[in-house]
């Protein structure tokens, strides 16, 4: 008579450990030194294309496509898993704001985190892989001008922007973590009960990017187009290959630069206060704004106009309450 299969005891699954989700990278590493580039899609688990790209990619490392003649190159097709699985923006909060490693983890993109930020600091240059909500154009994002402050301190101004201009896209924003930094100082003034919130931590601001470079690297963050858009993996998977040319990781000719991108610089950010905050049109990233322009009305009736020409980038009708509504931006004097 055979004996009955010995019982399995049942997993006990936690919030924490998000189902069991895993973290995975793959790396190349060639014998001839070089350049670590470190190329990241699903930090947002909603924005697929990066993880389309990165596999392609991938794929091509494989089967010999592509091989490395320098340095190393690194692939995190999905950096949030639990996010990815949900299909959702969020596993448990916004990945890439307040990205550091946290000694008592609480949600599961701390364990991400705890996870992501060692494997960051291993690298040397970052592309990050993402996509938006609202219609528009592909356009990449980078830090600032070269400075010793004490918000980003940073030195690869040149390096950054000489990426940047072959990454295949027309169309640069800086000004991000100050633009962040103004916003958590007014959240803070206006929601002082609220001080253990995520949102006013004076960090913030600080995503995949931001802490790359306070750890001494270069980063560009590519937003690769809208979420349904069909090109959208196709410019992502063209930014990694040029990317591994320009570093000279892959033997390709180095791309020709676009030495005549259009360049904003984000200035603000509003938050969406009420479910009900409205839109005064339906707005897409970029559009331009006019001094005095309507751009959209509170619950409570409060309206908000354009205090100078410039463009709105990021509209997000349906954000949450509570929740980053839009940004402004202005010409970039750097382009």
């Amino acid at each position: 008579m055979a004996k009955p299969a010995p019982t399995i005891p049942a997993l006990r699954f936690n919030r924490l450990s998000a189902e069991m989700h895993q973290f995975q990278s793959v790396t190349f590493t060639s014998p001839n030194p070089g350049k670590k580039l470190i190329v990241l899609g699903a930090v947002h688990g909603s924005e697929k294309c990066g993880t389309v790209a990165i596999r392609r990619a991938l794929a091509e490392f494989e089967t010999g496509a592509h091989s490395l003649a320098r340095g190393v190159v690194t692939f995190v097709p999905i950096t949030n898993p639990k996010a990815y699985a949900q299909n959702t923006r969020n596993g448990d909060r916004n990945l890439n704001r307040r990205l550091r490693p946290e000694a008592v983890p609480k949600e599961f993109e701390d364990h991400v985190a705890n996870w992501l930020c060692p494997l960051l600091k291993q690298h040397d240059v970052l592309l990050d892989l993402h996509s938006f909500q609202a219609e528009g154009q592909a356009f990449a994002t980078l830090g600032p001008e070269n400075n010793q402050d004490a918000l980003e301190p940073f030195r690869w101004a040149t390096e950054e922007m000489a990426l940047i201009q072959r990454l295949g896209v027309s169309r640069a924003v800086d000004g991000w973590l100050s633009t962040y930094a103004v916003g958590v100082e007014r959240r803070r003034e206006t929601r002082r009960s609220e001080v253990g919130s995520n949102d006013l931590d004076p960090q913030y601001g600080v995503g995949t990017t931001e802490y790359m470079r306070s750890q001494g690297g270069y980063a560009i963050t590519l937003e690769c187009g809208q979420h349904s858009d069909p090109a959208a993996p196709d410019v992502g998977y063209r930014a990694i290959l040029n990317t591994l040319a320009h570093l000279r990781l892959i033997d390709e000719p180095d791309p020709q630069p676009n030495t005549k991108m259009e360049g904003l610089r984000l200035h603000q950010v509003i938050d969406k206060v009420h479910v009900d905050d409205a839109f005064a049109r339906s707005w897409k990233s970029f559009d331009p704004l006019m001094k005095g322009e309507l751009i959209g009305t509170r619950n409570n009736g409060e309206q908000f106009f354009a205090q100078e020409n410039g463009w709105i980038v990021f509209p997000n009708a349906a954000a949450a309450a509570g929740t980053e509504w839009f940004y402004l931006a202005t010409a970039n004097p750097r382009f």
